[in-house]
């Protein structure tokens, strides 16, 4: 069995590369659902829901999140009467989380309303929720007269567009969750554990402070493979870089494997990185240099390739 820690479009496109050469059913995703917020009364998990789209072969392809070809008909209509509309949810969209907030109500938790989504869309992998509890990431950006003000993830990557400068990130209440049924036996069973190549702070941070999966991780370190999001000194998509200079980590692919160092043996860096090998390896990190830039869904098959070589 193959376990992933994903979060974020790149985990997405990644998994869909990892189960194009080995069986679907053989890997376990532990997905963040840190970013997990509520909208219009509706209980919404976005790194699930990209996951799932992706997997099921319906992912908008440009955006990488969302269906391909939605409508915002509801939205829209939202809008005439001044509701905030800053997070755009598809009308096709928006049946998910319906469904998902009704479960919910009725008292099932997102493990099990996960897997039935899943099994919806047809997706032969298994996926779990990092928690059943809620954890929500806190960024604390520098307001206005430089008065610190604390938002949500979605507040600030989305509404404010990542512009306000972080200060610091939190996980609200990640101390007391309880990684979701299946989590750990998961990850210390598994024949390999692949970090994807997310970002390292927002998306597979939570996952990191969930009580036991770092212990979990570091007891299995070698058997544990990253993928580095960071290529030629800044992220292939998305705002780590802004999250990792507020915490004082190296832009790198280095500063990846010193992050990861306790949990993960190997990294697989980008050539163009190749020259930061030997500052991965003084890090105590293995450095395995590929593509890592997913182009097509055979650039990601490969890279997740190698990813698994790099511990066979």
């Amino acid at each position: 069995m193959l376990v992933a820690l994903a979060g974020g479009v790149g985990a997405a496109r990644f998994l869909r590369g990892l189960v194009g050469v080995v069986p679907p059913e053989d890997v376990t995703a532990i997905v963040n659902t840190a970013d997990d917020d509520t909208f219009h009364g509706l209980h919404v998990s976005p790194d699930i829901d990209s996951v799932v789209y992706t997997l099921a072969g319906a992912s908008d392809p440009v955006r990488g999140w969302g269906l391909e070809g939605e409508s915002y008909t509801v939205l829209d209509s939202l809008e005439r009467y001044g509701a905030e509309t800053w997070f755009r949810l598809g009308d096709r969209d928006l049946a998910t989380h319906l469904y998902r907030t009704e479960r919910l109500r009725e008292g099932a938790t997102i493990s099990t309303v996960t897997a039935e989504i899943a099994a919806a869309w047809g997706v032969r992998s298994r996926l779990l929720p990092m928690t059943d509890q809620s954890v929500s990431t806190r960024i604390e950006v520098e307001g206005s007269g430089g008065r610190p003000i604390e938002l949500r993830m979605q507040e600030w990557f989305v509404r404010e567009r990542c512009e306000p400068t972080v200060l610091n990130v939190g996980f609200d209440g990640a101390d007391v969750a309880v990684a979701a049924p299946g989590v750990l036996e998961a990850l210390e069973s598994a024949e390999t554990i692949l970090i994807c190549p997310s970002n390292p702070v927002i998306s597979i941070g939570p996952i990191l402070a969930i009580p036991g999966v770092r212990e979990v991780l570091a007891s299995r370190r070698r058997r544990v493979v990253g993928v580095s999001p960071i290529v030629g000194g800044a992220p292939v998509r998305g705002p780590a870089d802004r999250l990792m200079r507020a915490l004082g980590i190296e832009v790198t692919c280095a500063g990846v494997a010193r992050t990861y160092s306790e949990i993960c043996g190997t990294l697989v860096i980008d050539a163009v990185d190749e020259a930061l090998a030997p500052r991965v390896e003084a890090a105590g990190v293995r450095a395995v240099v590929a593509d890592t830039l997913m182009r097509s869904p055979e650039v990601a098959a490969g890279l997740a390739r190698n990813a698994l070589e790099a511990v066979a």
